[in-house]
């Protein structure tokens, strides 16, 4: 199955906090459940598997560095049976005033690209910014990872 696939890139800076406590609420399904609203399991260890918000995200684990990376195949309901799943990758990394967030989501449908572009703010990101009452700036359009080694604060 030949399929059109795009890559959402974004990062995001979450002021006083720590990469460990922002990678726990992201892998953790309690604390996952807890920012989203939303049902999540996880067995958080590599192949382990996961959904979230109520079965619509499954998939499995393939790296799990502690305060520092996930990396999972995640795929929704929507996408047909035999689809492949897209790839996300999350990284942590300390900052000056709190915990950068790099999010790389690879191989997504390119019908789907500006939908989950958007849906990673609203389903994620607003509602990570209220679970840990912070400062969060988001950029949802670098125009290339060369882009994200420019100076980035949270102010």
């Amino acid at each position: 199955m030949v399929v059109k696939t795009g890559t959402i890139r974004q990062r995001l800076l979450i002021a006083s906090v720590t990469p460990k406590e922002v990678y726990s609420a992201l892998i953790d399904p309690k604390k996952h459940s807890a920012f989203t609203g939303s049902r999540a399991t996880c067995d958080p260890r590599r192949g382990g598997k996961f959904n979230a918000w109520d079965k619509y995200i499954s998939g499995k684990n393939l790296e799990l560095v502690k305060g520092k990376k996930i990396v999972q195949e995640w795929k929704t309901s929507e996408w047909p049976e035999d689809y492949p799943s897209s790839i996300l990758e999350l990284t942590f990394t300390r900052k000056k005033g709190g915990t950068e967030l790099r999010m790389v989501h690879s191989k997504v449908p390119a019908s789907q690209v500006a939908k989950y572009s958007e849906g990673w703010g609203t389903s994620y990101w607003e509602p990570l910014k209220e679970y840990f009452g912070r400062t969060v700036r988001i950029e949802t359009k670098p125009k290339s990872p060369k882009n994200w080694e420019e100076n980035f604060s949270c102010r």
